[in-house]
């Protein structure tokens, strides 16, 4: 048998075995997982993380300022509120963090977490890093923390039928709010 007669058509109504898999193409990500919009290098200069924390709170998306780190609406979040906790300094690894700045980092999670449960009643969370492409960091230079809240059915088929990401307010609206109730 050929290579070609080994390969069984699954386009052909009658012709070869389903596997019994259901897809769903998401080929919008394509874009993200090739890196389309991203800094070109690594370095603090182009590091949108660090160019953030220059502007001001309204214009950056920043909810709150620590001392070591930040806390910052995500520009394309999963879900409405969705923050991530950046250090000032431009590192990309958890390990390289000092011991005061993954306090903060800790702390100001925590923040965010009852920030959240007191403006917008979440029923879970997503908390958590990425590290390193592979691991799927979108900005893998610099080290931040995501702190998503979640409500049962909140990621539903319009992002993968509809191409469409539900928000119920605008990111400046939602960054007002959690600003104006930081705890």
């Amino acid at each position: 048998m050929t290579p070609e007669q080994s390969v069984e058509p699954i386009h052909q109504e009658g012709i070869g075995r389903p596997d019994q898999l259901e897809r769903l193409w998401t080929p919008y990500r394509m874009a993200y997982i090739r890196g389309e919009s991203k800094p070109g290098d690594s370095s603090a200069e182009q590091c949108p993380f660090c160019r953030v924390p220059t502007l001001d709170d309204e214009a950056g998306l920043v909810v709150h300022r620590g001392e070591l780190c930040y806390v910052v609406l995500n520009l394309y979040p999963y879900a409405s509120g969705h923050v991530m906790v950046c250090p000032y300094r431009h590192i990309a690894n958890y390990t390289e963090t000092t011991v005061e700045e993954a306090a903060e980092m800790a702390a100001l999670t925590k923040s965010a977490v009852e920030t959240l449960k007191h403006v917008s009643s979440p029923e879970g969370f997503n908390i958590g890093m990425n590290q390193g492409v592979a691991g799927g960091a979108g900005i893998a230079a610099h080290l931040h923390q995501h702190v998503v809240p979640r409500w049962v059915g909140d990621q539903n088929f319009m992002p993968i039928i509809g191409h469409t990401k539900t928000l119920p307010e605008l990111l400046g609206d939602t960054r007002r709010l959690l600003a104006d109730a930081w705890t």
